[in-house]
């Protein structure tokens, strides 16, 4: 009998990858690559700035877990935004814009590395994620409905390669609601049913709400 533990915790994954990243960086040789640089740099900041902890970069692809849905959540939308500020001073050859799936489910530990269910989830619901955007699987959207004045969109059930059962996929968008929302304090979620409206329930840090189009 194999006595080895399996150490496992629940933990919030933020996986992210960059469109076209072959074809950037094609198109980028003889480049000094300083923005190459800068932005792995500037995401690790943000998820540790955001109590979270980079598991993996390979250029490409970031990793990320945190110990909370709504920490994730606000750390992709800040990456996001930055990167939105950044490609706007740069080519469309230069810019580097990413795809950010944020999931909540059980993954095993190995040393510094995590893998299992919760960072497979992750993975496909970023690959559904368009680029600039997030998507957050159903577990993760369920710990931030009606936290958000940001829009987001039901997009179905989708499978999951070795998950049994269909994962639910929302797209969080970036904009704020409009003004002329219906009354305030509420959450809009797009579905096959139309927009359905939920209370805010305030609990984003102050400092952080202004930057996410929330409000006090």
């Amino acid at each position: 009998m194999d006595a080895r533990r399996v150490d496992r915790k629940l933990a919030a994954v933020l996986s992210a990858d960059v469109e076209g990243y072959s074809r950037l960086m094609g198109r980028r040789r003889g480049d000094d690559g300083a923005h190459d640089h800068s932005v792995p740099r500037a995401i690790a900041f943000a998820v540790t700035r955001h109590a979270g902890r980079v598991v993996d970069s390979a250029g490409d692809n970031v990793l990320a877990e945190f110990s909370s849905v709504v920490d994730a959540v606000e750390c992709a939308v800040e990456i996001q935004r930055d990167l939105r500020a950044r490609n706007a001073e740069l080519s469309a050859s230069r810019q580097m814009r990413f795809r950010i799936g944020i999931n909540l489910g059980d993954v095993i530990l190995e040393g510094e590395r995590l893998y299992g269910d919760g960072v497979n989830i992750a993975a496909r619901v970023e690959s559904l994620a368009e680029a600039g955007g997030i998507c957050l699987s159903g577990t993760a959207y369920d710990q931030v409905e009606g936290k958000l004045r940001l829009q987001s969109e039901f997009l179905g059930e989708h499978v999951v390669k070795n998950i049994a059962r269909p994962v639910r996929v929302y797209r969080l968008r970036l904009e704020p609601e409009p003004d002329h929302r219906p009354s305030p304090g509420l959450l809009q979620r797009r579905s096959h049913r139309g927009y359905h409206h939920r209370p805010l329930k305030g609990l984003w840090p102050v400092r952080h709400r202004a930057e996410l189009g929330l409000h006090l």
